[in-house]
């Protein structure tokens, strides 16, 4: 081969070789850049789109609550509300009554328990610890077609009688509760068969009794008490407002009528006595102090030995930013200087 072309050819070899590099050399450097981009931009998505609680120093961790039904629909709110700030946090509510409320707490089942009665000595003997948070009351309800509802609604019952009903039996008919001897129709009581602050509230009411000497037919729960009585057109009971009214309509669950109390005892429902018709007439009637107290009562939230930790954070905002929602949901606000004093419990 001519010697000149060979040297030629090599020469642009040579060349070509080189330019080739230097190209691929700029591709690698693109891809490599595209690559770290792309990863950076999902880290960015992936921290926009699923927050990791922990890497921000968020509260972490889960609150087990159990008890009262009187507090059950408050605290899925609090719950819910405070999720929303913290999401960190789990918070999981779960309803079986005062008395079970406090022994989940005092065995360790739950972190907080949900008391809607006095803390007795013995419980306090054994480390509960308490506040109080909001405030409501139980109602006594009967079926909307009892045969003599018109009747009661303009003249009530007087506590006297609901102890004859309740306590003692001797008020069996209800024709005896609005002075009708011709009716006959017997009265059917239903109450409380698990541990619950509604049956001691109520209990109390009648002369300072516990729910252990209530009559009647035991059912289960707020709902099964407001069930029972919706199916029986003889039927009274006891149930927390937030259970006896709707909570969308603020009217008296369908089915069911609130029996007015004769405060006075004067034989009649006076205007003063007249708050019954939607759960905000009630509500303002509990908050002045013409719905008595008891069965008007501060409801409580336990814990064993002390409030520590995220249970703690929790009560606090109760306390504090967790109000706003008590009053649109059924519960009385507790007075300013009644929050201080209970914030003062948890240190």
């Amino acid at each position: 081969m001519n010697k000149g072309l060979y040297n030629d050819l090599s020469f642009r070899s040579s060349g070509e070789s080189r330019k080739k590099g230097e190209r691929m050399k700029k591709i690698y450097i693109i891809v490599l850049v595209l690559l770290v981009i792309t990863v950076f931009s999902a880290a960015c998505v992936q921290n926009i789109d699923t927050p990791n609680p922990e890497a921000n120093n968020e509260t972490t961790g889960t609150i087990r609550v159990s008890g009262a039904f009187a507090l059950y629909p408050m605290m899925v709110i609090w719950a819910e509300e405070y999720h929303k700030i913290h999401p960190g946090v789990k918070i999981l509510v779960s309803a079986g009554g005062a008395g079970q409320g406090m022994m989940d707490v005092l065995s360790g089942q739950s972190d907080l328990g949900m008391v809607s009665r006095d803390i007795y000595p013995a419980e306090i003997s054994k480390g509960a610890v308490w506040v109080s948070v909001t405030k409501d009351a139980v109602v006594p309800v009967m079926n909307k077609n009892n045969p003599v509802s018109s009747d009661l609604l303009k003249v009530g019952i007087n506590k006297s009688t609901f102890s004859g009903i309740f306590i003692g039996g001797n008020v069996t008919n209800w024709g005896m509760t609005v002075n009708k001897p011709e009716i006959r129709d017997r009265i059917r009581v239903y109450t409380r068969s698990d541990a619950s602050g509604a049956g001691e509230i109520w209990a109390k009411y009648l002369g300072n009794f516990t729910q252990n000497d209530l009559r009647g037919t035991g059912v289960s729960g707020d709902p099964g008490i407001a069930g029972a009585v919706k199916m029986d057109s003889l039927g009274i009971g006891y149930n927390n407002i937030n259970f006896a009214y709707d909570p969308t309509t603020g009217k008296p669950v369908d089915g069911l009528m609130i029996v007015p109390l004769d405060l006075n005892e004067n034989g009649k429902i006076d205007p003063d006595e007249d708050f019954y018709e939607s759960r905000d007439e009630l509500l303002h009637a509990i908050d002045t102090g013409k719905y008595p107290s008891p069965p008007a009562r501060e409801l409580n939230i336990v814990a064993k030995n002390t409030f520590s930790g995220i249970s703690r954070e929790f009560i606090q905002w109760i306390l504090t930013d967790g109000q706003q929602y008590v009053q649109n949901n059924g519960y009385i606000p507790l007075p300013e200087e009644s929050l201080q004093s209970e914030l003062q419990k948890i240190g």
